[in-house]
């Protein structure tokens, strides 16, 4: 697989010196926060729900063989064709295939990050096929020199309303217009040709029902409902192992915190379930339909200690409260799942020696586990990466030294207290009048973009025993 994961420092800080996408990023806390906040306040018991999601997302997890065999049986049953792929390749493979099989031309997308994940617009392109975008966030992305998305939710969240403007005024060759309401339809007018003469449709899924053998997509856009039930012949799946569900009653629970996590809907404006292919008193629908299931690293997840992060519906609700991905956005993380989600997958899926910096790319406050709604340990788990990296000597050496002699006067009670001493009053020091430092020798890093708090000149040590002895005198 390809990605830029190793490069997450150098990135960082390039997003962290452009202005224009510090101040796009502000419409995360503007916008999702604040609305995820209001929004499950209306569940009644919040916590109780989330549990039930953890409990129904670990029953299909635990049996994910048997629920995908269900799945298979019940759609094949409707009609449907059931593939597996076991990797990258192979999904794009397949899907080619199929289009080649059907004489496809033009195909439509839905929003599909494993779409991403597999690189299928180059797959489909190298086979001679046109792939087009009808996400309308996508959409801008591929027309702008198919520009990967910042976020699994948002994906042009990085770009603002005047860019946007310009890149529809130059591909388009139209004039320039300002209001979201224009560039809106002028996308839909540009789309629509595409709708009416697309040979195939493809898109993910939020959910697989295996009692019913059926797709649970859920949108804002209504781009799926075009792409699966217009004109398109033959309707593809393209979804990882893990998004099955045992029962339509799992996929209720789950509806009840998806769209609330993501966008801070009750519901979405499009919630579709789709079973096979359009039948003889079906007024709609496509003549084939295909489910493309991908492992790509999943089932090395099973049974590990990392298994938890399976339960993920990708709802994007941890990068949205990260402090982190706030202030460099998605880019910088080098591959399709950004945030904390992708510093715990990205590792996984492409080897966690092509991604040492994304375990380190998080303050592990916590705060992505407080809001993510099924439960997902993503401090934890990160921490258990740093863990792997040190067991594999995949950190630098210097790192190494510095750890080792920090153990070391860990150790060593008398001399810790006397070094935190030393350094406290050294740091206050170099703070000057203003208690800032401005240079930190041996921490670039901190000191490089923003200036560093000197400390008091107390240390911890003192302060407890200040607290102790006053006590004991009382």
């Amino acid at each position: 697989m390809q990605t830029q994961s190793m490069h997450f420092k150098e990135r960082a800080g390039q997003k962290l010196a452009d202005a224009r996408l510090q101040k796009n990023l502000k419409k995360l806390s503007e916008k999702f926060v604040t609305a995820r906040a209001a929004a499950i306040m209306e569940i009644d018991d919040f916590e109780g729900t989330r549990d039930a999601a953890v409990e129904r997302r670990n029953r299909a997890l635990g049996r994910l063989d048997l629920w995908l065999e269900t799945f298979e049986r019940n759609a094949r049953a409707g009609g449907a064709h059931v593939l597996y792929a076991q990797n990258a390749e192979e999904a794009t493979r397949l899907i080619v295939d199929i289009a080649k099989k059907h004489g496809v031309r033009k195909v439509t997308k839905s929003k599909s990050m494993v779409s991403e994940e597999v690189q299928l617009n180059a797959a489909f392109s190298a086979a001679g096929v046109q792939p087009v975008e009808t996400d309308l966030g996508e959409y801008i992305l591929q027309i702008n020199d198919n520009e990967p998305p910042s976020h699994i939710i948002a994906p042009v969240i990085h770009k603002d309303k005047e860019e946007i403007s310009a890149l529809f005024a130059k591909t388009h060759a139209t004039a320039r217009k300002t209001e979201i309401t224009e560039l809106t339809r002028e996308a839909r007018e540009v789309l629509r040709g595409h709708f009416l003469s697309a040979d195939m449709g493809v898109t993910g899924a939020n959910f697989l029902i295996a009692e019913t053998g059926s797709v649970a997509l859920v949108t804002n856009e209504g781009n799926e409902g075009m792409c699966t039930i217009m004109p398109p012949k033959v309707h593809v799946v393209l979804t990882g192992i893990e998004k099955v569900l045992p029962t339509l009653e799992d996929l209720a629970t789950l509806m009840r915190l998806l769209p609330r996590s993501a966008t801070g809907q009750p519901i979405s404006n499009y919630f579709s379930i789709l079973s096979g292919p359009r039948r003889d008193a079906d007024l709609d629908g496509p003549e084939h339909m295909y489910y493309v299931l991908v492992d790509a690293g999943r089932t090395g997840l099973l049974g590990s200690e990392f298994q938890e992060m399976l339960r993920c519906i990708r709802c994007g609700a941890c990068m949205n409260h990260c402090p982190v991905y706030q202030k460099i956005g998605g880019h910088a993380y080098g591959w399709v799942y950004p945030g904390p989600m992708g510093s715990v997958l990205t590792p996984r899926y492409v080897g966690l020696e092509n991604a040492l910096d994304l375990p380190h790319a998080a303050t592990l406050c916590g705060q992505c586990s407080v809001v993510c709604p099924v439960k997902i340990p993503l401090p934890e788990l990160l921490r258990k990466l740093r863990e792997k990296q040190w067991e594999r000597r995949l950190r630098p050496w210097y790192e190494k030294v510095g750890v080792g002699l920090w153990a070391f006067a860990a150790t060593r009670p008398a001399l810790y207290a006397f070094g935190a001493r030393v350094a406290a009053r050294m740091l206050n020091w170099m703070g000057g009048t203003e208690g800032r430092i401005r240079q930190l020798p041996l921490g670039g890093g901190w000191t490089g973009t923003r200036d560093f708090p000197a400390p008091s000149g107390r240390t911890f040590r003192d302060m407890y025993r200040e607290r102790r002895t006053g006590r004991s005198g009382a």
